[in-house]
This record gives C-alpha cells, sequence and structure tokens, in this order.
C-alpha cells in the first residue's frame, strides 16, 4: 500500500511551495498548516469559518487566510484566484480535509445533516480536485493529499452517512491517483484512527481505535511529498492489520471482538461534551439547506 520505491525518495525541498490546507482553522487543519510552515512552504489556510481561519494563520509564520466553501465550486475559483495573485504562483500541493462528523443513530438523521456531511466531505474532496488537477497536469506536477478516515475502512454503528463519505473519499483517491499516473500529479489519501479533536468531543477515544494527536496527522501528511503512499493510516499499522481482519476473521470473531472493545460508542456520546460543537454544525447545515438558522 505504501509503495516501496516511494520509501527512499529524498525529503523534498518545501521552501517556498504554495500549500492549500481546507478546513484548516482547527484541528487536523491548523496543525498541518503548522507542519509545512515549519518546512518554509506558503500556507493558505481556506475555511468556511473565515474569522477563526485568520486567526489560526497569525499563529503560523507566513500563513494566510481567506473564506472557502469546499462545497461550491464558485467559492474554490475566487479563493484559487486570491492564493496565485497573493503568492505569485500556483498551488503545488493540496491538502482536502474540511470535514464534518455529526454521528448517531442513521434512522433519526436529519436531511440537511445526511446532505451536509456527503457534501462537505465527498463533494468538497471532489470539488478541491478538480479545481488544481488541470494546471498540475499542465505543469507536469502536484501533490494532493485527501484526508479520509479509517472510517473509509471500518465500519463502525453510529457512522453510516460518515462511513459512506469516507469510504468515498478513499475511493476517489485511489481512482484519481491512477487517473493521473504519469502526468507528475499524485493523488494520496491518510486515513487517521480516532484523533483528539472537536470533531470526537463527547466521545470515550480509545478501544474500538486507537487514538492519536493532530500532529501525528499532520506529520503523515507532510510525510507523503516524501513517500507519495497510495494510502497512509495514522498509527501506520491499523490499515494492515484491519487488512488482515476483513480478509481472514470469520464475522461472529469480529464482532464478539467489536463488543469487547465497545464498537458502539458512536452511538452514546456526552451530548454535553459535544453541546458547541453540535450546534455549531447544525447552523452549518441549516445554511447549506438553505433553511433559516435558530
Amino acid at each position: 500500500m505504501t509503495g516501496m520505491a516511494g520509501l527512499w525518495r529524498k525529503d523534498p525541498d518545501l521552501h517556498g511551495s504554495t500549500v492549500v490546507v481546507t478546513g484548516g482553522a482547527r484541528g487536523i487543519g491548523a496543525a498541518t498548516a503548522t507542519a509545512f510552515a515549519n518546512r518554509g512552504a506558503r500556507v493558505w489556510i481556506g475555511d468556511i469559518d473565515a474569522a477563526v481561519a485568520e486567526t489560526t494563520a497569525q499563529s503560523v509564520p507566513g500563513a494566510h487566510a481567506a473564506a472557502l466553501d469546499v462545497t461550491d465550486r464558485d467559492s474554490w475559483t475566487a479563493f484559487l484566484e486570491q492564493v496565485t495573485a497573493e503568492s505569485g504562483r500556483p498551488v503545488d500541493i493540496l491538502v482536502n480535509n474540511a470535514g464534518v462528523m455529526p454521528v448517531g443513530a442513521f434512522d433519526r438523521e436529519a436531511d440537511r445533516t445526511t446532505d451536509l456531511i456527503l457534501d462537505v466531505n465527498v463533494r468538497g474532496v471532489l470539488n478541491g480536485m478538480r479545481a488544481v488537477v488541470p494546471g498540475m497536469v499542465d505543469r507536469g506536477s502536484g501533490h494532493i493529499v485527501n484526508i479520509a478516515s479509517m472510517a473509509g475502512m471500518i465500519p463502525l454503528p453510529g457512522m453510516v452517512t460518515y462511513n459512506a463519505g469516507k469510504f468515498a473519499v478513499l475511493g476517489a483517491s485511489l481512482a484519481a491517483r491512477r487517473e493521473y499516473d504519469g502526468t507528475g500529479v499524485t493523488v494520496c489519501a491518510v486515513l487517521p484512527a480516532a484523533v483528539r479533536t472537536e470533531l470526537a468531543s463527547g466521545a470515550r477515544l480509545g478501544g474500538a481505535l486507537p487514538t492519536v494527536d493532530p500532529e501525528d496527522v499532520a506529520a503523515a501528511v507532510v510525510a507523503t511529498v516524501r513517500t507519495r503512499a497510495a494510502r497512509t493510516s495514522v498509527p501506520g499499522w491499523v490499515a494492515p492489520a484491519w487488512a488482515l481482519v476483513d480478509a481472514f476473521v470469520p464475522e461472529a470473531v469480529e464482532r464478539l471482538a467489536r463488543r469487547l472493545a465497545g464498537d458502539r460508542r458512536a452511538l452514546d456520546l456526552d451530548a454535553a461534551a459535544r453541546h458547541d460543537y453540535l450546534a455549531r454544525i447544525d447552523r452549518q447545515a441549516r445554511a447549506h439547506h438553505g433553511e433559516p438558522r435558530s
């Protein structure tokens, strides 16, 4: 999965490269923006929460921020025009990180929530790739990293729509990687396990999935510029281990192991601890669905 030839590439010189990180105002995105900036890259944070993105950019050396709605093609056009005009060069690296994670019982999920998950987590990634790929192909170079999730390989109760979206991101990444093979453009997917960010607020972390920090994911994203790995899980052993489980472990044994590990935690979250995140996501979902914000 990692592609052994890529492991022997030298660390690339990122100084002066233009890097775009979507959803970079918080969590994994903010950590990734910082990691690239520390390597000398010119980093642009695109986020629907422009004010928070600007605050984050002020804490990242040399970073810039601008409003970006990843679900809107026109927003992508305006954002990239600003990036190109102010940086003086096109995008070298795109990190499609923007995502939302409302979870819970599938049969009680509101349509607006389903739409938001799929539009941000899937359409946002497709829009981002479409926005930068033509220019990268013309130049004969470019690198795209799509932040998927181990939920793109491991189905979990309480995450039906989120699972669907992250499976789609992994599939789109692998297909685009093949489609643009030989053009100088590489597409990689990074699949974090449970991450200590606001998205996981109210959850009992550990058990079914190992837990990592945003900085761990950011380091894996930067590493793909060297390895060009098709698929990288964080931690690195999780995807290979799950592939073996999926291929060889009988469902009855897997069911028992899941029960012991507590894989139904997404159905039993701490509502109070998760309130602020869900309230913000609900406002975003209502606006996205054309409903008045409550």
